[in-house]
């Protein structure tokens, strides 16, 4: 990786390395090297650089939600009371002790002001969460639900360009 005014540039290699860890995350350096086609110690070296400079954040296995009883995907759009950034503040670390909340983004756009995904067991578990812990939350104001009907797309890889 060269630099290029303060920001990390990848030549071919680094973009192929970054390619198929993202398909492949626990393939060994050995076969790794050898789809980019490089030697294996300078094949761990790119490694560990793109992990030194942020490009790779972490390795997980990914887990089927239905195979766990998570029949349910929901979607929230959440709108809040106040434009804060203490409000928001409370908010997102509320959302975020809830480990049936996937995602939590801050959009524009739209009425509201955050987008949720959610995984729960059935309707009864969404009502639950719903009514016990997202509407309790300080400065929710709304909540708009969509119920996902099938995963079009999800857990893509990243254009390396």
């Amino acid at each position: 990786m060269s630099q290029d005014h303060n920001t990390p540039s990848l030549d071919r290699y680094d973009r192929q390395i970054l390619e198929v860890l993202q398909t492949e995350g626990r393939i060994s350096n050995q076969a790794l090297a050898e789809q980019v086609n490089l030697s294996p110690s300078p094949c761990l070296r790119r490694v560990r650089a793109l992990e030194e400079a942020g490009f790779i954040t972490g390795y997980r296995a990914l887990v089927d939600a239905r195979r766990l009883g998570y029949g349910l995907n929901v979607v929230l759009l959440i709108s809040m009371d106040q434009h804060t950034p203490e409000r928001f503040a409370h908010f997102e670390a509320r959302v975020s002790a809830l480990p049936e909340v996937q995602e939590c983004l801050l959009i524009t756009g739209q009425e509201a002001d955050y987008q949720l995904r959610i995984v729960v067991v059935d309707m009864d578990d969404y009502q639950r969460l719903l009514l016990e812990h997202i509407t309790r939350i300080e400065g929710v104001s709304g909540v708009h639900s969509s119920f996902v009907l099938r995963r079009v797309l999800h857990d893509r890889a990243l254009p390396t360009r």
